[in-house]
């Protein structure tokens, strides 16, 4: 292995374009933010490797590339979160990849065990709560299932890949039979049939629809940066509980990546992957979208440092998505809709 001096070194250099490089790169990308624009324009400044996206819906990106085979033209799969990545690894999409700079940067926990994926960017999945009327929210996410909370609940459907992961986590942790209940519990406990995005979750909690809510950190801290409508207005009505603090940590969703199969360019697929792990990157992932980051020690944007410090879990992903077919099966037989 090399050193961690001589790993940073070898990200300096690929940044500051020392080593440039020639060609192509065919990315299929499912991340959906404009922000990202400013990842992509830097490393080809950097690299000289122009970027051709191809841009749409996870599933439809995982279709497509399953339907073009080893025609397939994608070097790069681009998305979120650990049940599409598990997805695409399951398909046959991706291959592994042997980058000491990954294995380095990358902590264990959010690396396929097999090196087809790597996480690069995490969104913590938070309880919200209304602070004018919840005074004992819940502080795990079992506690969401408890029946004084019944009526109060805001969560989205069963089909979000955020709650396939978590509650794969939880059969992680606490076993299928006690994921069970959970999901029966919560079903319980909703104020409405589960609807909208994470975003309308915490509209909820302002509009007085329920007053328990479950979200991404990230959509929060966006009504912290800027004006979004229907809760930036209110966002000090809205407390904060990250869940299991004294236990397994809160849950942590990802946004991750992983090289094609039949990758026509893999080499600079590599070198992609490599500068999402740079510092450079690393930290605009925080400023550009309210992500955490998933180098340790990366500095983070004002606005996601305000939502306060707490303990991750960090159970490996790869086992954990080990249990998402078991997820949706659950999510089936208690009707979650």
């Amino acid at each position: 292995m090399k050193t961690t001096s001589f790993i940073a070194a070898a990200l300096s250099a690929l940044i500051a374009g020392s080593a440039a490089a020639e060609g192509e790169l065919n990315l299929y990308s499912s991340r959906h933010y404009d922000t990202d624009e400013r990842l992509y324009t830097d490393f080809e400044e950097a690299t000289g490797i122009k970027i051709n996206r191809i841009e749409g819906k996870a599933d439809e990106l995982i279709a497509r590339m399953e339907a073009e085979g080893a025609n397939s033209p994608a070097d790069i799969l681009l998305t979120v979160d650990t049940s599409r990545l598990a997805r695409a690894k399951n398909a046959g999409l991706l291959q592994a990849v042997d980058s000491e700079v990954l294995e380095e940067r990358i902590p264990a926990n959010l690396q396929d065990e097999d090196n087809q994926w790597f996480g690069f960017s995490q969104r913590a999945r938070i309880i919200f709560y209304d602070k004018n009327d919840v005074t004992n929210p819940p502080a795990t996410y079992l506690g969401l299932a408890d029946p004084e909370y019944k009526g109060l609940v805001c969560i989205r459907s069963s089909s979000n890949t955020y709650n396939q992961t978590l509650l794969a986590s939880i059969i992680t942790h606490h076993g299928a039979e006690k994921a069970k209940e959970w999901a029966e519990g919560v079903v319980a406990n909703m104020a409405r049939e589960p609807q909208g995005g994470d975003t309308d979750q915490l509209r909820g909690i302002v509009s007085g629809e329920c007053e328990i809510a479950v979200s991404n950190s990230y959509y929060f801290a966006r009504a912290l940066r800027k004006d979004v409508k229907g809760l930036s207005d209110s966002v000090d009505m809205i407390g904060i509980q990250f869940p299991a603090q004294d236990a397994e940590g809160a849950h942590m969703n990802l946004s991750g990546a992983g090289v094609a199969a039949h990758a026509p360019n893999k080499d600079n697929a590599v070198k992609f992957l490599e500068y999402l792990a740079s510092d450079q990157a690393q930290v605009y992932f925080s400023n550009g979208n309210d992500e955490f980051p998933a180098v340790q020690g990366v500095e983070l944007a004002e606005n996601v440092a305000a939502l306060g410090e707490f303990k991750a879990d960090d159970v490996n992903l790869s086992e954990v998505a080990k249990n998402i077919p078991e997820a949706q099966k659950i999510f089936n037989e208690v009707g979650w809709k």
